[in-house]
């Protein structure tokens, strides 16, 4: 079981909430909309797509990490590398 299951039918109304954003966001440029207000959007779109993968990331730490961590040997050593991997891109991005 992922971390997230318990919280997957919130993260799944959030990327519905995100997808009709980005739909608006669509719209706007095919009907003109000023440059400041579509890119206002946008950066909206973007700040819930990062609050979704922090979230994500937030139940991975709890969950799997938390798990691989009790269990100790490489299997720790994997998750805590692939938990390091995966904040490092999301701070990138």
């Amino acid at each position: 079981m992922h971390g997230y299951t318990q919280d997957k039918e919130a993260l799944l109304k959030r990327m519905r909430r995100i997808e009709g954003q980005v739909r608006g966001i669509a719209r706007m440029i095919d009907e003109d909309t000023y440059c400041i207000d579509v890119l206002t959007q946008v950066s909206a779109a973007t700040s819930a797509l990062e609050n979704v993968a922090l979230a994500l990331m937030g139940d991975h730490l709890q969950h799997c990490v938390s798990e691989a961590a009790a269990e100790g040997g490489p299997v720790a050593q994997e998750k805590l590398e692939e938990a390091t991997a995966a904040i490092t891109r999301l701070v990138k991005s």
